[in-house]
């Protein structure tokens, strides 16, 4: 009986913990052409990642890819080599080769703080290892 009360208390918990109230992420193509300006990340994410100097942590959250043409091979494409910048509360990308007119790319946005409660395990929502992200599909 113990026993139950605990697990219920915890399922509880998890249902209450980590409410993800995150703004949308989007991606728009600069004014330029020549870069894309991702917003509605967590500020606070952003702002720890900018501190890395190398800038290979912003790969980890929201890397760029070229969009290959049979789509179910998306998964299997190398990251777009580029430059990460934070200007406010933007992140800025810009490609270390200039976007392809009428190339179709895509942000995967690693959503690090989602479905992340004890509960989305033990109710099979979510599996250990797995690491949910969204698409965000644009073209130059």
């Amino acid at each position: 009986m113990n026993k139950l009360i605990v697990f219920f208390v915890i399922l509880c918990f998890g249902c209450n913990a980590n409410k993800n109230s995150s703004a949308t992420v989007k991606i728009n193509l600069a004014a330029d052409k020549h870069s894309i300006n991702i917003t509605g990340l967590d500020n606070a994410i952003v702002q720890d990642i900018s501190r890395d100097s190398s800038g290979g942590n912003w790969q980890s959250l929201v890397p760029v890819y070229k969009m290959p043409a049979d789509t179910d091979l998306k998964n299997y494409q190398p990251v777009q080599p580029g430059k990460y910048m934070v200007k406010d509360s933007i992140v800025v990308f810009t490609p270390d080769t200039p976007f392809i007119t009428r190339q179709t790319y895509f942000v995967r946005y690693y959503k690090f703080d989602a479905n992340s409660k004890a509960s989305d395990y033990i109710l099979g929502h979510n599996k250990l290892g797995s690491l949910p992200y969204t698409d965000l599909i644009f073209k130059q």
